[in-house]
């Protein structure tokens, strides 16, 4: 009886281990199959290039660890949520990343214990570029061009010893460019 009821638990969770790798996220940003845009929803739509051209992994001294994850998602969900809480009322944009060089790079001539860690440096400040466009309520657009953000001086600013997300630079970089971007659209407009 401990035998038959081992063996069907035991096929029982391999079967919700297969199912659950049909369903899982791609853990690597240049899978095909990975999403190359936020689902459409809202007034912030966000999408991507193929990530495989990106700075970041094109000239990383660790491609095999600079594509692992979903970060480009995460950057793009990110800009989605602090936008919607920028946009005025009526207002819609629209954004596409057309390249990302994450804050820090690897250095694997430190150690061979140190080929998988992200070395921050200030000759490795964090670059997004990006073209977008921002309408109002109908549909006149207020702003459009392609930005490239920088911010040399990332490992000066003020909380980010204390925040743990591997992420925070380029949020950082992300949330001033939505700040300059749209506070400036509010102030032409007389909002």
């Amino acid at each position: 009886m401990k035998t038959w009821t081992r063996t069907t638990i035991a096929i029982a969770l391999a079967g919700l281990l297969a199912s659950g790798a049909v369903t899982a996220k791609p853990r690597n940003v240049t899978d095909p199959d990975a999403p190359r845009a936020l689902p459409a929803e809202g007034a912030v739509q966000v999408q991507w290039t193929d990530p495989a051209q990106f700075t970041e992994l094109r000239h990383s001294n660790n491609r095999w660890e600079a594509r692992r994850g979903n970060w480009v998602e995460q950057l793009a969900t990110h800009l989605r949520e602090r936008a919607d809480r920028e946009l005025a009322r009526g207002q819609r944009l629209d954004v596409t990343i057309t390249d990302i060089k994450r804050a820090g790079d690897f250095e694997p001539w430190q150690s061979p214990q140190f080929r998988d860690v992200r070395f921050m440096r200030d000759l490795y400040p964090p670059r997004i570029s990006l073209q977008f466009t921002l309408t109002d309520a109908q549909g006149q657009v207020l702003e459009q061009g392609e930005r490239k953000l920088v911010d040399s001086a990332y490992l000066h600013g003020r909380g980010l010893y204390t925040d743990q997300d591997p992420l925070r630079y380029e949020k950082r970089l992300i949330d001033e460019w939505l700040r300059r971007e749209l506070r400036a659209e509010r102030a032409t407009a007389g909002l």
